[in-house]
């Protein structure tokens, strides 16, 4: 999610684990919990410009970072990827997208669109799939085409209903969805990956906050505590969700991180409606209820072919 991260690939040839493990799905269910309630996190921000904001997840993230890839014994990898110029240009696109990705979902949260936050990482996995059929060629089921189409649908109505079309729920898709697209091409690992995405955006970040203390408009230093506080953790709830995701992917099936991908957005969805008191139409309603049943029919083929899985486990065994 910009918070939510893209589905991994799970296959012997990659090393990683065919089946579920219990410490892969409290990895996972932590990562999510942790995104579900970062809504609360950037409305107590929500007086300090975005940019700003984006700046110190950057600059805040590097050192957690560089410490846990240190602690990985992975610092070969980041700097075999720092000499290479392809794999510094695709870190940069990627660290690009991820950028306009938070300032998108930051501004969303503080100016009370959180419920089209919600909106647009419930498309995310189908829009996935779409770029999957498009860009590589995958071949999309029937259930698949009719969610998509239910998504489509549920977009018209909300463009419909606001006269124009849900902006930020559509630039969150479009920039995690590209995001989640090239990401999966860097030939190199997700902790690995994202080090290298803040360390290309530390120096414009940096010069940026400097830029800002200087005219006298920055928020971080200048006297109030809880600011100083946030701006600072903004590394901790940006990196460490990710770090701990990374973790638990590897060791899940691709189905089950399918299903749990929906709890962030849910809480995401019920913190807009019961926290925020953002306002939830019958439009809306029936927009989500739209998507909702798009999610399900997409995600009843992956829980059928995991029971299959699970029922023949035994006869694979004799």
């Amino acid at each position: 999610m910009s918070e939510t991260p893209a589905l991994p690939r799970h296959d012997a040839a990659s090393g990683a684990t065919t089946g579920d493990s219990l410490s892969g799905f409290l990895y996972a269910l932590t990562a999510y919990l942790l995104w579900g309630f970062l809504p609360l996190y950037m409305k107590a921000l929500a007086h300090i410009p975005p940019v700003e904001v984006i700046a110190h997840r950057v600059v805040w993230s590097v050192p957690i970072a560089v410490a846990v890839i240190a602690w990985l014994g992975r610092t070969a990898d980041l700097k075999a990827a720092l000499r290479s110029p392809r794999m510094l240009a695709m870190g940069a696109l990627t660290a690009a997208l991820i950028s306009v990705n938070w300032g998108i979902y930051v501004w969303a949260i503080g100016s009370g669109h959180a419920l089209d936050a919600a909106l647009g990482y419930y498309i995310n996995p189908l829009f996935s799939i779409f770029l999957g059929a498009v860009l590589l060629g995958e071949r999309m089921g029937r259930t698949q085409a009719v969610a998509i189409a239910l998504a489509v649908v549920a977009v018209g109505i909300l463009t419909w209903e606001a006269g124009r079309l849900p902006v930020v729920a559509l630039g969150l898709t479009l920039t995690w969805g590209c995001y989640a697209y090239l990401k999966r091409r860097l030939p190199i690992g997700p902790n690995q990956g994202f080090t290298l995405e803040v360390l290309i955006l530390l120096i414009p970040a940096v010069g940026y906050i400097g830029w800002l203390q200087t005219q006298g408009t920055g928020h971080f230093l200048e006297g109030v505590a809880w600011d100083n506080a946030l701006l600072l953790g903004c590394g901790i709830v940006t990196a460490v969700p990710l770090m701990i995701y990374a973790n638990g992917a590897k060791r899940l099936t691709l189905s089950t991180i399918a299903i749990m991908q929906y709890i962030a957005p849910t809480m995401i969805f019920l913190t807009a409606v019961f926290v925020f008191g953002e306002p939830f139409s019958g439009v809306k309603l029936v927009a989500f209820a739209l998507i909702w049943t798009a999610l399900v029919i997409y995600s009843l083929p992956l829980l059928a072919g995991r029971l299959r899985a699970r029922g023949q486990a035994p006869e694979a065994g004799v």
